[in-house]
């Protein structure tokens, strides 16, 4: 991985569901490092996983390729295949009933804006260092 591509691996992770949860970032550009992390009181396991997105494409203050690494397929899949649907629908899902998360769907929407962004899956608790230490961070945001 060369400086000019950023690495965001992002985790989500509540304790019930809905319940207490925590988000996790960890940016890795070259040698340098940033872990991000935070939580609510009261939440749900895609909050998170949204919320984790977000705060950590926000951190980036460089314009330099990011690819993002989640094992949320609802994330991943919101944003490369079903976001343009509820846009042009009003936010609507294809049933024309409302979307859930609405707030953090358009939040990550603006926090897209301006970045090059290419989405890699990964399986979760599979031994993916980058997403191990997501899961960590988002597990920790918890207890905050």
């Amino acid at each position: 991985m060369g400086l000019n591509r950023i690495s965001l691996y992002t985790d989500g992770a509540c304790s019930g569901n809905p319940g207490p949860g925590g988000w996790g970032a960890l940016l890795i550009w070259g040698e340098h490092r940033k872990e991000l992390n935070g939580g609510e009181a009261a939440t749900t396991n895609n909050r998170m996983e949204l919320r984790a997105v977000i705060e950590g494409l926000k951190a980036i203050t460089r314009r330099e390729p990011v690819t993002i690494y989640t094992d949320s397929t609802y994330v991943m899949k919101g944003v490369t295949e079903w976001m343009r649907g509820w846009k042009a629908r009003g936010w609507k899902t294809a049933s024309r009933q409302p979307v859930k998360n609405r707030d953090l769907w358009e939040a990550l929407d603006a926090a897209l804006q301006g970045h090059d962004v290419s989405w890699t899956w990964v399986k979760g608790h599979a031994g993916d260092p980058g997403n191990e230490r997501a899961d960590e961070l988002a597990r920790a945001g918890i207890r905050r």
